[in-house]
């Protein structure tokens, strides 16, 4: 019986989309400038990598196809002289915005239709009568931060202030989110999960997408860093999302990575938190040697956002996508017969572009697998294309939302 694989490359976007200028995003390129500024330079400062972005793993299953298909150029180092060994396309995304949850959900079949809330860029960001609410229902003596910031920079100026006042340190971005960093040790990391919750309660008639715990170690001496342990309080999805829709079935789902919160742990199946992309990807290896028959695996990879697209880190980024692609041969050798593997991404997040958000792109739709066939699936109007592939491919009836790929 047929079981499907579902890997989302967090932030990995193709090229702006046609109403990316409404976002601020005309002209964002995620591979396209990464591959660029790889193929510029013999070296980064430290000797990291060097030379162009390879991926052939990735080239040969037709993700240079699908960059051209978002922006009519293959970026350098992605072209191939052979046909595709896979199933590839680019999509545009309907739902407004450039946030993870809506990214996700519309993958999954249920495209958001109306937008979110999004917080001004002024100090204070957040609305008082929200923020005196927040601090009386958590018991809190304030809060730090009301402001648009990069998480890094923000608790470097104001973690050494947390620590002091025990005040949490509260900051959003172009995202629709409420982020809130506290120190793990001085804090507590449950005392911030539990504010996060308040948060989430609060923030709900806003429309807010997420509440962001976001949990860091250190002093001020030796310097902050932001731990592991950041769990995500998203909004709750709407109704017949393809992970809905499985288990209704019946069907096994794993969910690996930030996916259970991005899915508000709703038929989310056995969730898996991971460490990193290495991490990730180990436990997408397991799930394909355990998965039962007409099961579905659905993983975040979220390196590439959190650590190189936000920091604005070029060759970083590059790396991680060179050892995602290097650990492809492993999971193709264990799929059988009738398994289908589809990447694709969320939104981007351009390394190269201004500011440290999200871009609005396109999204790769790479699929394989013994069975599936190859070659361009064109252009799609939607990312619930994606969901509507893997609905068809396990079962599950025809989707509420989206086409599959072989339509």
């Amino acid at each position: 019986m047929p079981r499907a694989f579902l890997i989302v490359l967090d932030s990995v976007g193709i090229g702006s989309t046609p109403d990316a200028a409404r976002y601020g995003d005309e002209g964002s390129d995620t591979i396209g400038h990464i591959a660029a500024a790889c193929a510029a330079r013999n070296a980064d400062r430290s000797g990291f990598r060097e030379g162009p972005l390879r991926v052939p793993n990735l080239v040969r299953l037709g993700f240079g196809g699908a960059c051209s298909l978002a922006t009519g150029r293959v970026p350098p180092g992605l072209e191939t002289s052979g046909p595709p060994e896979g199933r590839f396309a680019c999509a545009a995304e309907v739902s407004p915005g450039k946030d993870t949850p809506s990214g996700h959900w519309e993958i999954a079949g249920t495209p958001v239709e109306e937008d979110w809330h999004y917080f001004p860029d002024t100090t204070p960001a957040f609305p008082p009568e929200m923020i005196a609410q927040f601090c009386w229902e958590a018991d809190l003596p304030g809060i730090l931060g009301d402001c648009h910031a990069s998480g890094t920079e923000i608790i470097t100026r104001l973690g050494q202030e947390h620590i002091r006042s025990s005040k949490p340190i509260c900051y959003t971005s172009a995202d629709s989110v409420f982020q809130i960093a506290a120190h793990e040790e001085k804090f507590g990391l449950e005392r911030l999960y539990e504010i996060c919750a308040v948060a989430r309660r609060l923030l709900d008639p806003w429309r807010v997408g997420r509440v962001i715990a976001r949990p860091f170690v250190g002093t001020s001496e030796t310097g902050f860093t932001r731990t592991s342990n950041r769990q995500d309080y998203t909004m709750r999805p709407p109704e017949g999302t393809l992970l809905a829709r499985a288990d209704e079935a019946r069907r096994e789902i794993v969910s690996i990575g930030k996916i259970a919160d991005i899915f508000a742990h709703a038929h989310t199946g056995h969730a898996i938190k991971t460490r990193d992309n290495p991490d990730a990807m180990t436990r997408i290896l397991e799930s394909v040697s355990a998965l039962a028959e007409s099961g579905l695996t659905f993983a975040n990879l979220n390196d590439f956002d959190t650590l190189y697209g936000h920091r604005r880190d070029v060759v970083g980024y590059a790396a991680a996508l060179e050892a995602f692609d290097a650990w492809l041969p492993q999971l193709a050798s264990k799929l059988r017969r009738d398994d289908l593997v589809m990447i694709t991404a969320d939104h981007g997040c351009d390394p190269t572009w201004r500011g440290t958000d999200h871009t609005r792109e396109h999204i790769p739709i790479v699929a394989f697998g013994p069975g599936i066939p190859h070659g361009s699936a064109g252009r799609r109007e939607t990312f619930s294309d994606v969901g509507a592939t893997i609905a068809q491919h396990i079962a599950l009836g025809c989707a509420h939302s989206g086409r599959p790929i072989w339509d």
